[in-house]
């Protein structure tokens, strides 16, 4: 399932990964976030509810690009630069391009939606 995250009018496409938390956030799109920059590392917002993490690996190595799910805040996180393994971070997606959009420092609002079809 390909996603759209728009921030500033620029547009990012995501991919999202085949599991339940891309589900569950599948299903609360279109969603609009203000995300905040957190550790200079990732853009993250708090989700209107907690994601499903059934099957879903302990934690992960999040690379730049990936759309995370941190668990354990309830939170959705961006990362545009690269971070150490993470306890309770499940992948959702990853974003296919550039995103220099994330790069701007302090909060971002984005718009987050299904990408349409052609």
């Amino acid at each position: 399932m390909t996603i759209n995250v728009t921030i500033n009018g620029q547009v990012l496409s995501a991919t999202l990964e085949d599991n339940a938390a891309a589900r569950d956030f599948l299903g609360l799109l279109p969603l609009t976030l203000d995300l905040e920059d957190y550790a200079s590392t990732e853009k993250i917002a708090q989700l209107p509810k907690k994601l499903s993490t059934a099957g879903e690996p302990a934690g992960m190595t999040p690379s730049i690009g990936d759309i995370t799910y941190y668990a354990p805040w309830g939170n959705l996180a961006i990362f545009y630069k690269g971070f150490g393994h993470a306890a309770g971070l499940v992948k959702l997606g990853h974003i296919t391009g550039d995103i220099q959009a994330l790069r701007v420092r302090g909060p971002v609002k984005a718009r987050i939606e299904v990408a349409a079809t052609q």
